[in-house]
């Protein structure tokens, strides 16, 4: 039998098929884009995930029959809100994860429940990328359209939707919306009576393993799958890609180098970082949690440098040669470790961990003559992995001391980047033979939902396995000495982006 894992993703879903043993037999990538209409906005259109899935699966079953798929699992970025009719029609572009918008509503839900109630319900302060500050973006800002709202489901739910005509979420993806109570696993009445919307909305909450649907005749008609294939409720990506990368047990960590940037440990127990710093969520795998660093432009921060400014780059693999981005880490490694003096902050898209900070910008410090190219790439390489340290000392600050890291994203695959990530932790990072991501992470969800393991653990256990191993080396003390240069640039500007913000917004 095979499982299939969808992970609808910022800029393309990827669906991939494995088999009983854990062998990825296909992958699809299809692409699409999202628009940034204002400052601060991200915006997409959910039909355009939904054709992209259609095409994804049909390139799937090229390989096997449909009767052959014993399961689906969905995983997919997180805190976006699609908002549908009672027809089940979207009503606007979904507002995505990375929109920024939403930090006035952030302020007002925060005075109406209260900083303490929010961290003990749902583990987290109130963010502009959380959902139910888009929800309330929409009642104050298009109440025409908010008045039609009759429910309230994030991306890969709407997928699911799309699939199977039912509404359905988990409680890893749940936690990211602001509403739901992380400790009980369930939806918050108190946060919806305190804001005002029904309840009713929200899809119903079960635990990522539980086989939420079935698809439907439309479904597959559309898909060429077969009618009544079970599609279990999945995980936020977070969430799925620590699946996906055995993160299945307490004390264990990764560090996904994707778009954005995730620190992710286990926990057997609910822990909240007593100023809220770290997300508390609920994990993919039954009754456990997990905590979580999350910086908005990690791999995001190497691609914009790469599209701005590594055209000689680009135009090498045009014309055959090495990518781009092998090209310009080469080069990086030429420059030695702290770039010279030279330091990149990576807030490209605002901030999330441990500056919750929409305002925060990016920029390099400590430009010089002496400066090349070079100096600049490995200091982006440098900076994205100061933030992701950033997490990962509040982590240890909460007891989570771990052995070994677990690498994973499209930046792991970067020799200079692992090594540089093994000296700034000062802590060994390893890669496992799993390097699919969320969307593994979803198949091994739907394998064991539709009983192919008894647990996740145990799935986890039988697919996956540490292939590599970087020890910390020769730079651990210049990064030991720069780290807190690094941690003291942010306070030292937090005002200045605040006036750039507000001096933007007057010139506009």
């Amino acid at each position: 039998m095979y499982y299939i894992g969808i992970d609808i993703g910022t800029s393309s879903v990827k669906a991939l098929l494995i088999d009983s043993g854990g062998r990825v037999i296909k992958t699809s990538v299809p692409e699409y884009s999202f628009q940034t209409p204002k400052p601060l906005w991200a915006e997409a259109d959910p039909l355009d995930w939904w054709e992209a899935t259609q095409q994804a699966i049909k390139e799937l079953l090229l390989k096997v029959q449909s009767s052959e798929i014993a399961g689906i699992g969905l995983t997919g970025q997180m805190h976006g809100m699609v908002a549908m009719n009672k027809e089940g029609s979207v009503l606007r572009p979904c507002i995505m994860w990375n929109d920024q918008r939403s930090h006035l509503e952030c302020d007002e839900i925060t005075e109406r429940v209260g900083q303490k109630k929010i961290l003990s319900i749902t583990g987290n302060p109130v963010l502009p990328g959380f959902t139910a500050p888009k929800i309330l973006w929409t009642q104050k800002n298009e109440p025409d359209l908010f008045a039609l709202i009759d429910k309230v489901v994030l991306p890969k739910d709407f997928i699911r939707y799309k699939l199977t005509g039912s509404f359905f979420s988990d409680v890893s993806d749940a936690s990211g919306t602001s509403l739901l109570d992380v400790g009980k696993r369930t939806w918050s009445q108190e946060m919806f009576d305190c804001m005002g919307w029904p309840i009713s909305w929200m899809p119903e909450v079960t635990e990522s393993t539980e086989v939420s649907a079935k698809i439907s005749a439309e479904a597959a008609t559309l898909t060429g799958l077969l009618e009544g294939t079970p599609v279990v409720a999945g995980g936020g990506d977070c969430a799925a890609q620590a699946v996906g990368s055995g993160i299945v047990e307490e004390g264990k960590v990764s560090v996904t180098l994707g778009t954005s940037g995730v620190v992710f440990a286990q926990s057997d127990e609910y822990r909240v970082e007593p100023n809220g710093k770290l997300h508390a969520f609920c994990h993919a795998v039954p009754g456990k949690w997990h905590v979580m660093g999350v910086m908005l432009s990690a791999a995001g921060s190497f691609q914009w440098y790469k599209n701005q400014f590594g055209m000689e780059e680009q135009r090498i693999e045009k014309e055959g040669g090495a990518n781009a981005y092998e090209t310009l880490t080469k080069e990086a490694q030429q420059v030695i470790a702290g770039s010279e003096g030279l330091f990149f902050l990576p807030y490209l898209s605002g901030e999330r961990t441990p500056h919750p900070d929409p305002y925060a910008r990016g920029c390099f410090i400590g430009m010089s003559l002496r400066h090349q190219k070079k100096h600049h790439t490995r200091a982006v390489l440098e900076g994205v992995s100061y933030g992701l340290n950033d997490s990962l000392s509040m982590m240890k600050e909460l007891g989570v001391n771990p052995n070994e890291i677990i690498l994973s994203g499209g930046g792991s695959r970067s020799a200079l980047w692992k090594q540089m990530l093994a000296d700034i932790f000062a802590t060994p990072c390893a890669m496992v033979n799993a390097l699919e991501g969320a969307a593994y992470g979803a198949a091994i969800l739907a394998a064991v939902g539709v009983g192919g393991f008894g647990t996740v653990q145990e799935a986890c256990s039988s697919f996956i396995q540490k292939i590599e191993t970087v020890d910390p080396g020769p730079n651990l003390e210049t990064y030991k000495r720069n780290y807190p240069i690094y941690k003291s640039l942010y306070p030292t500007l937090k005002a200045q982006f605040a006036k750039i913000a507000e001096s933007n917004a007057l010139n506009s």
